[in-house]
């Protein structure tokens, strides 16, 4: 099979793209279907239509119409690039306009697969909810065995994470028919800063992306240049996110709104304020709510399944997850604009940040900051530094009897093998001061409580996460210790 080349304007997704090549130019006759999913903003469609255009493909986008202009774009979009007797197609039914894209056939070699690309699906599938029924008859009857039907790569995307994942849910009609299956996601930290052109200026970096992830598509929506230092933050907002003139100022609510299951907005955003605000557990969400936990069951499973939140299991024990919000700039909003949103309407955005500063320190960049910790022990660190390879890496809390209290663990990593053992132990601490050598009683205490409930490795690592640096005497201890490391944001964000 040949390469087929990754565009240069296309920036980083080289295994989005090895995936979605190797399916455009995959052997086989018949249907084969692909489905591509992802929150708005993360290049979907600038991908696909790179993709198209790479292998001489159809890209058509839907919108949000009736079947009968729907079925009569696609006609006009599909006769134009097929060369069409008028130019044009006419599809009395969805049947009729999935057999004409089962039938396609590429021009030049005769084996090569024809590549088409329906994006923003969810909108045909309000009004036409047959469609994916038609998508099966179409990919059964291409696969009779005859050789006779040509070789089709149909690639379905979508941004209604609900809809998208549904579609090969239970006993759905395209269920065992899709191949492919892609999830593209915001870019890590890491990808984020040099997308964004900060590489260096690691401080604001790591805010940048406290604030907005990784999502590609907000770099050309703000149109602003990211703030050269620290202290610009507060201005770069206010004439972007904090704007209410900007489009990512009711980001939160727009987001939600893709959704269509979730009709109760003011429950969801009610359950993702708690969140936001520290109660990470069924029962403290529960009480921030004034509603016992077992009521919180459904909104919780709906806010997962639309990919709002992610539940956290405790990395020693089961059945005490805990839940987070995915999506840095809902996290944002709902600890610092809607907090205080009539001063930010009114264009006090200087003054409302100001007073944030509290709260935006202790619910978006603490938590954010160890994320990121955990994010560097697995897939960043080497094993000199971790100790060995690790299966997974999580937080726990353990239980203190002399202190009568609990200590939290904010990175611990269980090694790969067949006796799982906890072989790291971190903390992270996200600060502008540096961090001292306490951190280290805390962890060998942390170490010392967790040999009696799990078997702790000899030689486990002891790792300390500073945005602020260190004192002098933690960088001593560091230098002198083989089981000790210390990881600030330079090393974070360039070293392993």
């Amino acid at each position: 099979m040949k390469e087929l080349a990754k565009p240069q304007d296309v920036f980083d997704r080289q295994p989005e793209w090895g995936d979605l090549a190797a399916f455009a130019l995959g052997r086989g006759d018949g249907l084969r279907v692909a489905v591509v999913h992802g929150r708005r903003r993360q290049g979907k469609s600038y991908l696909l239509r790179r993709l198209a255009a790479a292998t001489g493909g159809f890209y058509h986008q839907a919108l949000e119409e009736e079947p009968a202009p729907a079925l009569e774009r696609l006609g006009e979009a599909l006769g134009a690039w097929s060369g069409a007797p008028g130019g044009r197609l006419a599809f009395a039914d969805w049947s009729a306009a999935v057999d004409a894209i089962a039938g396609l056939r590429a021009e030049g070699a005769a084996a090569a697969p024809a590549v088409a690309v329906i994006d923003e699906l969810p909108y045909l599938l309000e009004r036409s909810p047959e469609l994916p029924s038609m998508l099966q008859r179409a990919v059964d009857a291409s696969r009779d065995g005859s050789g006779a039907s040509p070789p089709v790569r149909l690639i379905v995307c979508g941004s209604a994470l609900s809809a998208m994942t549904g579609l090969l849910s239970g006993q759905r009609a395209l269920r065992g028919r899709v191949g492919t299956v892609m999830k593209v996601d915001p870019f890590d930290y890491r990808e984020a800063a040099a997308y964004w052109g900060v590489e260096g200026r690691w401080q604001v970096a790591v805010r940048l992306h406290a604030i907005l992830g990784g999502t590609p598509g907000y770099r050309d929506l703000l149109g602003l240049e990211p703030p050269g230092e620290v202290e610009a933050i507060g201005s770069w907002l206010a004439g972007g996110v904090c704007n209410p003139a900007s489009a990512l100022f009711r980001e939160d609510d727009y987001l939600l709104a893709e959704e269509r299951g979730l009709t109760d907005r003011a429950l969801y955003h009610s359950v993702l304020s708690a969140i936001a605000a520290g109660n990470r557990s069924e029962t403290a969400i529960g009480a921030a709510l004034g509603r016992k936990r077992q009521a919180l069951t459904w909104p919780l499973r709906v806010l997962l399944d639309t990919g709002f939140v992610l539940r956290d299991e405790d990395a020693l024990r089961q059945r005490r997850p805990t839940y987070r919000i995915a999506e840095p700039i809902v996290r944002f909003h709902h600890v610092v604009t809607r907090r205080d949103l009539a001063r930010f309407e009114e264009r006090r955005a200087l003054e409302a940040w100001a007073d944030a500063q509290a709260r935006y320190s202790t619910h978006v960049l603490g938590p954010h900051f160890e994320d990121l910790a955990r994010q560097w022990t697995i897939r960043y660190a080497s094993e000199q530094s971790t100790g060995a390879r690790l299966a997974r890496v999580g937080a726990t809390q353990v239980s203190d009897p002399a202190g009568r209290s609990k200590v939290e663990i904010d990175i611990l990593g269980i090694r790969a093998g067949d006796s799982p053992r906890v072989g790291l132990l971190g903390e992270a601490k996200f600060g502008t001061g540096h961090v001292g050598a306490e951190v280290l009683a805390r962890l060998e205490r942390a170490r010392d409580l967790l040999k009696g409930r799990a078997e702790v490795a000899k030689d486990a690592k002891l790792l300390v996460f500073s945005a602020g640096g260190f004192e002098r005497r933690l960088l001593t201890a560091a230098r002198s210790r083989e089981d000790v490391e210390l990881v600030d944001l330079d090393r974070l964000y360039s070293g392993d």
